[in-house]
């Protein structure tokens, strides 16, 4: 009797499962680890709004001095560059150089401005404008598609032809006749600026289309575009130099696209004889453009870095990254010009967008009378204006980050990287291994200065490298050179890792030209 009652209580039963959902319980802290980590998954992702946005506008003020460089410093640079090659036959030839690198660059600059400039006059945007708007909604989606896939291509490529001619032009060149090859890269990089300028202006001429539609769906169509972009990249797997090339891309483009509605006012305006009731009609889509791109850029970095394991700390190392490329190019005879540095670092290329902005403004706006010239001085000088103060502010924004991220040391460390480089042979053996290991760790950093200084002095005073030396092996190193040249050179390896090691590999991946997210 006593066994078939327990035969029952064993029985299942509705009753008691019900009764057994309801009362079981679990401890989570069981897996501590696990909901930890998810935990702090949720705290990355709220952070990297905050993150990226700091890192997207300390990168749009970079391309917005690269791009002011154009129009106020530039000019004047190339005014005095031209001024220096007329006053050669009274100055003499005697010296080595008739013009400095920089000069000759800058004439370069100037020249390609010009003409490209007087090309773009035979372009008429109001007919390409009504070519573009006769076109179904379909084919202008897919023509705004290959406009942008169109416009990264142009920008890889782009920097690689106008450095091909700046290398071109002032290499050391032991014959005369070697100076003609300078009018194919002259040619070529006219030609493409004025191509990339001409397809710039076919995509405004695109998004000026849209937001001048009845029912706005091609705008939305444009936006929803933005969107599709996270479908292609947040199932990727991405390391930290990639995230890195992205977020260049997207600052690039987030630049590129509000010049692009600065000239779609401008049109607009023009066309309504710049009655300001038009702009509050425009700046509704205007304001709803920029915020589609913003959330599109927070959901895609948000969950990259979630699906990647990736902290919001990483943003922080490359704001650093960027500024110390600033710093390094502030510097004293830096090897490359700061918008040209940009230009490789983001792809972001200003002379084209300069050429076809200047048409835009120049077409729609009327310069008559001795009134308009003084407003047109004065706006310049107000441009000037603009670029110091955005120079000055990012120059301490930079400062500050390079401090934080303990990069100072490498603005001094590479002239005596060099004369490693160059002596190897004569150099001590007790000494030689921290400055051959040295470049390895080095070799990321961009456009660090005093490029002439090994050149024309071979051999530079030895206080430098001494003090280098002194402070980075451990101090028991001198009297053991056999050992120290196994040990000195890993400690120092291990030393600069644990610094930042992040920072070099992406300085590593990213220094070797225009990358494409």
């Amino acid at each position: 009797m006593i066994y078939k009652n327990s035969d029952d209580s064993d029985e299942p039963s509705l009753l008691r499962f019900m009764c057994a959902e309801l009362t079981r319980g679990y401890f989570l802290e069981h897996n501590e680890a696990k909901y930890t980590e998810r935990r702090e998954r949720v705290y990355t992702c709220m952070r990297i709004p905050r993150e990226l946005e700091r890192l997207m506008s300390f990168g749009f003020f970079l391309c917005l001095d690269a791009f002011l460089y154009v129009f106020t410093l530039l000019p004047l640079r190339t005014l005095l560059a031209f001024l220096r090659l007329l006053t050669i036959p009274c100055c003499g030839l005697g010296g080595s150089r008739f013009l400095q690198p920089a000069q000759v660059c800058d004439l370069l600059k100037g020249l390609i401005m010009v003409l490209c400039y007087s090309m773009m006059h035979y372009v008429d945007y109001a007919m390409m404008y009504h070519l573009i708007r006769g076109q179904s909604v379909i084919k202008l989606y897919i023509i705004y598609n290959m406009l942008e896939v169109a416009d990264r291509l142009f920008s890889s490529f782009g920097q690689d032809i106008l450095d091909a001619l700046y290398w071109t032009a002032t290499e050391p060149k032991s014959r005369k006749r070697a100076h003609i090859g300078v009018i194919p890269h002259f040619f070529m990089a006219v030609f493409y600026v004025f191509l990339h300028a001409i397809l710039i202006m076919v995509q405004a001429s695109t998004l000026n289309v849209a937001f001048n539609s009845h029912n706005k769906s091609l705008l939305t169509i444009m936006m929803s575009n933005n969107f599709v972009e996270i479908k292609g990249s947040v199932f990727k797997k991405f390391e930290k130099n990639n995230l890195f090339q992205m977020s260049n891309s997207d600052i690039k483009e987030r630049f590129t696209n509000s010049v692009l509605l600065l000239i779609v006012c401008l049109r607009n305006m023009e066309q309504f004889s710049w009655n300001s009731d038009h702009l509050w009609v425009l700046l509704p889509d205007v304001f709803i453009v920029i915020l589609s791109e913003v959330a599109v850029d927070i959901i895609k970095h948000a969950f990259i870095t979630k699906f990647n394991d990736i902290t919001a700390d990483v943003y922080s190392e490359y704001k650093a990254s960027l500024a110390f490329e600033l710093v390094s190019s502030r510097q004293q005879n830096a090897y490359t010009d700061y918008s040209d540095s940009v230009a490789r670092r983001m792809g972001f290329i200003p002379l084209p967008l300069a050429v076809l902005l200047i048409r835009v403004v120049m077409s729609s706006v009327k310069i008559q009378g001795a009134l308009s010239s003084v407003c047109l001085l004065l706006f310049y000088l107000g441009l000037i204006t603009m670029k110091v103060l955005n120079n000055i502010v990012i120059l301490g924004k930079s400062c500050r980050y390079v401090k934080e991220a303990n990069m100072e040391g490498k603005l001094f460390k590479r002239p005596t990287a060099q004369t490693s480089k160059q002596t190897p042979k004569k150099a001590n053996p007790t000494k030689s291994p921290p400055l051959s290991a040295e470049p390895k760790v080095q070799q990321p950093s961009t456009s660090i200065t005093k490029q002439p200084s090994p050149r024309a002095k071979p051999f530079p005073p030895a206080p430098p490298p001494v003090t280098e030396v002194t402070s980075d092996p451990p101090p028991d190193s001198p009297p053991k050179p056999e050992e120290s040249s196994s040990e000195t050179p890993q400690s120092t390896e291990l030393k600069h890792r644990t610094i930042k090691k992040d920072l070099l590999e992406i300085d590593r991946f990213t220094i070797c030209g225009n990358r494409i997210g």
